[in-house]
């Protein structure tokens, strides 16, 4: 790891609300009250050090994609059992008469 700012701050420009990072320099990747869109960072200076890292809390609870899971994160669900979908995917043509 190189230490430098990856992911999503509070934009240090104060164009927007939030500024996607990688490897310490901001990408046009932005994001307003939950909607992301495209800007590219103005032609100044800023201070790496002073970057606020936006709360985990916005990146999953007010975007609505709270259902997302970290890859590091433990997982409650069952394994993906290809068998189980095929018969379930069978079953539903079956049961919508289109078979």
């Amino acid at each position: 790891m190189s230490g430098r700012a990856q992911g999503w701050y509070r934009d240090p420009f104060g164009i927007h609300e939030d500024r996607y990072f990688s490897e310490g320099w901001p990408t046009k990747l932005v994001r307003d009250d939950g909607t992301e869109s495209y800007d590219l960072p103005p032609d100044q200076d800023f201070d790496e050090a002073e970057l606020k890292g936006v709360p985990e809390a916005d990146l999953t609870g007010r975007l609505g994609n709270s259902d997302l899971r970290r890859a590091d994160e433990a997982c409650d669900d069952p394994p993906y059992d290809a068998k189980m979908a095929r018969d379930a995917a069978i079953e539903r043509v079956w049961i919508r008469g289109v078979g």
